[in-house]
């Protein structure tokens, strides 16, 4: 036995299932029906909408993030990113691809409103 045999790793790490369900050690849930549904109520029920499509990462599905004009917004995972792509151009949304613009200031703008807001009525 070596010296730094019993600091030797004794198995290894299983790699991401082929179906996309586990990303590493962690489960994610997979995107559905009630996800679109959301997102195609936000589309619809907001002003000035864009789309930023999130890249899939060790800890998360691919997503989409909906800004509104007024920097209110939501995010869901969808299936891939093409599909991100294609369910903004159905709805007339402009998309980019959030790890190459980031995200909007007016996003981080309404979240510091949405914070003073809470902190002001002791929320």
């Amino acid at each position: 036995m070596g010296l730094f045999d019993r600091f030797r790793r004794k198995g290894r790490t299983s790699r991401p299932a082929r179906d996309a369900t586990r990303t590493g050690s962690t489960r994610v849930r997979a995107a559905d029906g009630e996800d679109v549904r959301h997102l195609e109520k936000f589309v619809t029920t907001h002003q000035g909408v864009e789309g930023f499509v999130e890249p899939r990462t060790a800890v998360s599905d691919v997503t989409i993030l909906l800004v509104a004009h007024d920097g209110e917004w939501t995010r869901r995972r969808v299936p891939s990113v093409t599909w991100a792509h294609e369910f903004a151009n159905r709805h007339r949304v402009p998309s980019y691809d959030a790890a190459v613009v980031g995200v909007p200031q007016r996003m981080r703008d309404y979240n510091a409103r949405k914070k003073a807001h809470r902190k002001l009525n002791g929320l």
